[in-house]
């Protein structure tokens, strides 16, 4: 294995690629060899983050939700760089209602980012890695999941702890394969949905009960990415990583 770039020709499907957890997840797989399938819904900012990069990469406008653009950007990726060997599901979306004030189409709406859509991608691209013997499935959890939501709602932690579900059961099925599947459940990365979607009384409310007294880093959120995607990881199936500074021990 090479240890500098121990994912070198490596196939990765990263979606969400635009926002900014995909997109430090994407350079972190860049970094390590592979050739990255970028999936994204907002087209121009993904054609914004497909010129910074060489021909390592490929970029498809995609809805995740909707399972015949899953399948026409799985084909263009594969046409372009070959099988798929790691999957990264992180497109999602955030809602903060709870229950009362979740409407039909907002539930709907989520659960069709949140968990939807990785089952469309785990379908496209699992059979290849069985056939191959290898492949790294990765989905973006949340401490939502765990906890109820702190402050996300209830669509959105229904999503992440179904999303959870669809890991474990991904990881007994395939694991036989060569293939594994984990979670990643993070608390409070810094982003747009905590430095816009959140007002500074509830992000300074937060940071007092967080132990480690700060916001996840994108990159630390990548770094563990990149860690369940190695090829030294083929002995973790079925796990939920908690990156959350603290905030739950479990």
């Amino acid at each position: 294995m090479n240890t500098t770039r121990p994912l070198q020709n490596r196939v990765a499907v990263v979606t969400g690629a635009a926002g900014t957890m995909g997109h430090a997840v994407v350079q972190a797989l860049l970094d390590d060899g592979c050739r990255v399938g970028l999936v994204d819904s907002h087209a121009v900012a993904l054609s914004q983050l497909r010129v910074t990069h060489d021909g390592s990469v490929h970029a498809v406008a995609c809805d995740v939700g909707d399972p015949a653009q899953v399948q026409r950007a799985h084909r263009a990726i594969v046409h372009a760089l070959g099988d798929v060997d790691i999957l990264i599901n992180n497109a999602g979306i955030l809602s903060n209602n709870k229950l009362i004030a979740t409407q039909l189409d907002e539930w709907r709406r989520v659960l069709a980012a949140n968990l939807d859509g990785a089952l469309f991608w785990c379908q496209a691209v699992v059979p290849s890695m069985k056939a191959r013997g290898w492949g790294r499935i990765v989905n973006t959890s949340s401490l939502a999941a765990k906890t109820g939501g702190l402050t996300a709602g209830t669509a959105y932690a229904v999503s992440k702890g179904a999303l959870g579900a669809l890991t474990f059961s991904l990881a007994r099925e395939l694991a036989a394969d060569g293939v594994t599947a984990n979670a990643i459940a993070p608390a409070y990365v810094r982003t747009p949905m905590v430095t816009e979607q959140l007002n500074e009384a509830q992000r300074q409310a937060l940071l007092k009960q967080i132990p480690v007294g700060r916001f996840c880093e994108p990159e630390e959120f990548a770094h563990a990415v990149r860690f369940l995607a190695s090829p030294l990881s083929g002995f973790i199936t079925g796990e939920i990583l908690d990156l959350n500074g603290g905030l739950l021990m479990d």
